[in-house]
């Protein structure tokens, strides 16, 4: 066994310093799940102090970043509770032990969340579970749970409480809740996952059939009329976020078939025991064919190779059917080590294929947690896939301004630390390329090798960074880009061009 874990070891090695993986995309999505139900990812358990979360929450976050991850999918909303101050829903039990109870001493999970990813430069991707309102029949909601107020609304199904998504009321209500939190919130994305009507259970219906009577009847079949019910809630959300930020992407990960190709010729040559059409009443296709969704990311949690549901397979069809939206893979690396997952360049092999498509733009991984305990080793397969850092992708149908270039660049030796450059500029965040190159040559600004790092802008408008990585005796060559939230680029500042000395650990300029 040992002999085997030196030859993984030894591979990964070798692929690390191969051009073909050492060279990644400057512009990708790298995220992760943070899970809040059940105590998935953060907190680790309910009624931690809120010191205790704080700390356990910055550690998460500088693990992620560490991993190469530019984006977080926090969910906020797990089982129809918050994270945040709510005016429809109660605090969640997740989040303190009891519903209903705020965290103790007071302050705001979700704009800590949110303040920490930003000044990581990680995009804030808010996860809303829309229609689960419990995951025990048997639970006690609290006071201020809709399910007290409006016990109507709810039916239960597999032993979990879940909205009727039939009942009109009970959208708008849902609806309603989610906007509150991008109106007040610095979101970059609304998120959902694959929970829109539950998962089949064999041998038992969804209760619906009276809320299909009372409003469905335009429809002669109920499966028809559920599809209607997510249909209309996905439109009207998309236009409602548009609406309030134009700026917000809304973004849904699906389970991983659409339809099995023996339903639907349009469907994907897989044997999935249940699909989004069938079961979940999910029309994907319709959402993207419609411009309702800004990306899409099919939970393909299987491994190349998977006789039912095959990776590369699926990679495939969600490309050919994207209708030029970004599509992002959604990684099951929480199954490394399991069967089919034992090869120890899994992960590495999958991404390599999503980068041979132009219309795959990234990645998620679920989840969180196999990334801090570095399950498997899995660390060694994000060095070799993210070895330098990425600018997440552009979406050219969502407007924005162009930044101007940052002006007066400047070099400073920093007898203590390295190279203090400094630059004006009005943006979000700015990048540093860098390059070992003299007059008049520049480092190349498509290239994320050349990426040196993301700063976030001041509030001042005067910006400062460190380059803890220089050497005497060196020439070295730098420019710098803004960027606004939707990652559109400026032009590039006037380049720096500098040589360094010194003494002992000093670094200064040849000429400052």
């Amino acid at each position: 066994m040992r002999i085997l874990s030196l030859i993984a070891v030894l591979a990964i090695a070798i692929m690390i310093s191969s051009p073909l993986y050492a060279q990644s995309p400057k512009r990708e999505l790298r995220a992760a799940w943070i899970a809040t139900v059940n105590n998935i990812d953060w907190p680790s358990k309910p009624g931690l102090s809120s010191y205790e979360q704080k700390a356990e929450y910055i550690q998460l976050l500088d693990k992620l970043q560490a991993a190469g991850m530019n984006a977080v999918i926090m969910q906020i909303r797990p089982t129809a509770d918050s994270f945040y101050p709510s005016s429809y829903e109660p605090w969640s039990a997740y989040l303190t032990g009891t519903q209903g109870q705020a965290p103790q001493p007071y302050y705001n999970p979700l704009q800590f969340m949110i303040e920490e990813a930003k000044n990581r430069n990680m995009e804030f991707h808010a996860w809303f579970n829309p229609y689960r309102a419990s995951n025990s029949k048997n639970f006690i909601p609290a006071p201020s749970h809709p399910m007290v107020s409006h016990p109507e609304w709810f039916v239960s199904y597999g032993g979990k409480w879940y909205y009727d998504p039939g009942i009109p009321e009970a959208r708008e209500y849902v609806l309603n809740a989610i906007i509150e939190v991008v109106r007040h919130y610095d979101l970059d994305a609304v998120h959902f996952d694959d929970y829109f009507y539950p998962y089949k259970i064999a041998g038992e219906d969804f209760p619906d059939q009276q809320s299909f009577k009372k409003y469905g009847a335009r429809f002669t079949e109920i499966e028809e009329w559920r599809r209607a019910n997510v249909d209309y809630f996905v439109e009207t959300l998309a236009e409602r976020i548009k609406k309030e930020k134009p700026f917000v992407k809304f973004g849904i990960s699906p389970f991983g078939v659409w339809r099995n190709k023996d339903k639907d010729p349009e469907g994907s040559a897989t044997q999935a025991g249940q699909t989004n059409y069938d079961d979940l009443y999910a029309d994907v296709l319709k959402w993207l064919r419609e411009g309702w969704v800004d990306y899409i990311t099919p939970q393909i949690y299987w491994h190349i190779g998977f006789e039912l549901a095959e990776y590369k397979t699926l990679v495939q069809w969600w490309v050919e059917h994207s209708y030029g939206k970004h599509v992002y893979i959604g990684q099951g690396i929480y199954r490394l080590g399991q069967k089919g997952w034992e090869d120890k360049a899994e992960v590495i092999n999958q991404i390599t294929f999503n980068r041979s498509f132009e219309e795959v733009h990234g990645s998620m991984y679920f989840s969180a947690r196999t990334i801090v305990e570095d399950k498997e080793k899995v660390s060694e397969q994000f060095k070799v896939l993210y070895p330098t850092p990425a600018i997440p992708p552009l979406m050219p149908w969502l407007e924005s301004t162009l930044p101007l270039a940052p002006s007066r660049p400047l070099a400073k030796g920093n007898p203590a630390e390295g190279l203090a450059l400094s630059w004006a500029g009005e943006a979000d965040y700015f990048v540093i390329y860098r390059s070992e190159s003299t007059a008049p040559d520049q480092p190349d600004s498509s290239l994320s090798s050349s990426i040196l790092a993301k700063v976030r802008a001041s509030p001042n408008g005067k910006h400062h960074w460190i380059d803890h990585n220089v050497e005497k005796h060196k020439e070295y060559s730098y420019i710098i880009t803004g960027f606004n939230r939707l990652h559109k680029e400026s032009k590039p500042s006037p380049p720096i061009w500098v040589k360094t000395k010194g003494t002992n650990k000093a670094i200064k300029l040849v000429k400052e």
